[in-house]
């Protein structure tokens, strides 16, 4: 089919769907259709004027590479006749009728050669306009066909089945979790419960979407090795298991990081017989002379290095190969302190405060402790498969919406009275806290055709994991907070969330939330 016909046939395609409406109210089809057939007709018309003149242009083209042709010929039957002269010249020896009609010559072949350049310029430039017309050609086609194309692209990507409509079909999620890290995901083996903030996250996203967070969540288990491959493969809906957010995994792999619940970074444990926590004042800088546990190779040696470098504080490297190692060595006072992701630290703390195995010579336990700093990134949080939009802006407005409520007061206890109070009209005949409000009754057209979320979603999230303050607070101190009091008032925290990133930004921290409108 040539250039002219893929034309029209795609017009024509455009058309006939048009001219398919029946009906009373047909006739503006109709005449619809005609003004389309008109068009056509007058593309057509262009098209075959270009066609016409590409053509010509193609048989001029021809004609002037028939025109080289023969002038190459020449020039080599010339260049022949010189060469045979110059035999003759250097045969004779000084000849000068010989040397006269070779210089003859050679003044022809620079003739016939300018005249080849000039030929060739001129079938280079009608061939610039034979491309040129045929560019035009193949707008006017895509023209047509970008229209169909785009319809289609979006049938196809609008076609594709969202997470959130297969784990309602389902009945239940599946998230993907760490069960040996205190404070972030852990399983009590004796008791089977299930505690730490990405456990409340999962919880969270489960009521949001109106499953039941006690019965309808299947936590599987997500190695260090196997997660990213979990999630590619829909062995898990969502991945939520202290799970760094970089550029790399971002890019390269087949997820999209939604919430970040958890700014994490490089933090120390230390034995209090050797620096003790009051005279170092909770900072690592205190650590002078320090033997610190590190594992070989990683990158948390580096970190070490440059931060004790940077400050000009002397420590000693004890080399581990690994966590269980390292853990020996801390214990027995090979090492005065330990170093690696502040969440692993805080889950070993946990481990060592427990089963008491950091001892003195004497047998008696020693305390530990944690030092404030974080000495490198490691922002932790949620992620879904990449190109399941509807999904991700689930998972992560949840979080969202869970710092919000804690930056309006609204917690686990009191979300219903807040949302009456704030939807109640006031004198002026306003609503009385539209923000407010609108958290706590409002779907902000999250989720998808089949199943939007209901306009109480947020409520639903603050009865299963109550605000951002309150999952702090169940999984790194008592679990006392009344989720409005700002981080001063935590308790018996493992990490306090007062002056870290993880406090509120109103508090110097960066969690912090889009406006919820």
């Amino acid at each position: 089919m040539n250039r002219a016909s893929a034309a029209f046939v795609v017009l024509m395609m455009i058309a006939v769907p048009l001219a398919g409406c029946a009906g009373e109210d047909a006739q503006p089809y109709i005449d619809r259709v005609d003004e389309l057939e008109g068009q056509a007709a007058d593309d057509q018309a262009k098209i075959l004027g270009l066609e016409t003149s590409s053509a010509a242009k193609d048989t001029t083209i021809g004609a002037l590479e028939t025109q080289i042709t023969a002038l190459q010929g020449q020039i080599a039957a010339l260049e022949g006749q010189v060469a045979a002269l110059e035999a003759q010249i250097a045969a004779a020896g000084n000849i000068t009728e010989l040397e006269e009609q070779n210089a003859a010559q050679i003044a022809q072949i620079a003739e016939l050669q300018t005249s080849l350049s000039n030929l060739q310029a001129l079938a280079d430039s009608l061939q610039d306009q034979l491309d040129a017309s045929y560019t035009e050609q193949e707008l006017q086609v895509q023209m047509g066909i970008s229209y169909d194309q785009g319809y289609s692209d979006g049938a196809s990507m609008g076609s594709s089945t969202s997470t959130l409509d297969t784990i309602m079909e389902r009945g239940s999620m599946k998230c993907g979790v760490k069960e040996s890290q205190y404070g972030m995901g852990y399983l009590d083996a004796a008791t089977g419960v299930r505690s730490g903030l990405d456990i409340s996250y999962c919880r969270a996203v489960a009521a949001a979407i109106g499953l039941d967070p006690d019965t309808d969540v299947e936590y599987i288990p997500a190695s260090g090795s196997d997660r990213f491959e979990k999630l590619a493969s829909g062995t898990i809906d969502v991945l939520i298991r202290t799970t760094t957010w970089t550029n790399s995994r971002d890019a390269d792999l087949n997820a999209d990081f939604a919430g970040m619940n958890f700014f994490d970074g490089q933090g120390i444990l230390i034995r209090e017989d050797r620096f003790p926590q009051a005279d170092s004042g909770n900072s690592a800088t205190a650590l002078n002379g320090a033997s610190i546990c590190v594992g070989i190779g990683t990158t948390t040696e580096g970190n070490l290095q440059d931060w004790f470098s940077s400050r000009e504080i002397s420590f000693n490297t004890v080399p581990v190969a690994d966590a269980s190692e390292a853990t020996a060595k801390f214990s027995d006072g090979t090492c005065d302190a330990f170093t690696g992701d502040m969440s692993a630290m805080v889950a070993k703390k946990w481990q060592l405060d427990n089963d008491g195995t950091v001892q003195d010579s004497d047998g008696n336990v020693i305390p530990i402790w944690i030092a404030s700093e974080l000495m490198s990134k490691e922002p932790l949080g949620a992620a879904t498969r990449d190109y399941d939009s509807e999904w991700n802006e689930i998972v992560s407005w949840v979080w969202y919406g869970m710092i919000t409520a804690e930056e309006m007061g609204v917690t686990s206890s009191n979300y219903a009275a807040m949302a009456d109070d704030a939807c109640g009209i006031n004198d002026s005949g306003s609503t009385s806290d539209p923000a407010m409000c609108r958290l706590l009754t409002e779907n902000f057209g999250m989720g998808t055709a089949t199943n939007p979320l209901a306009g109480t979603w947020m409520q639903a999230v603050l009865s299963a994991a109550g605000n951002y303050g309150e999952a702090y607070d169940d999984a790194f101190c008592d679990g006392t907070y009344d989720g409005v009091s700002g981080s001063d008032a935590m308790v018996d925290c493992l990490i306090s969330r007062a002056g870290t990133l993880n406090a509120l930004v109103s508090e110097g921290g960066i969690q912090y939330a889009p406006p919820m409108r």
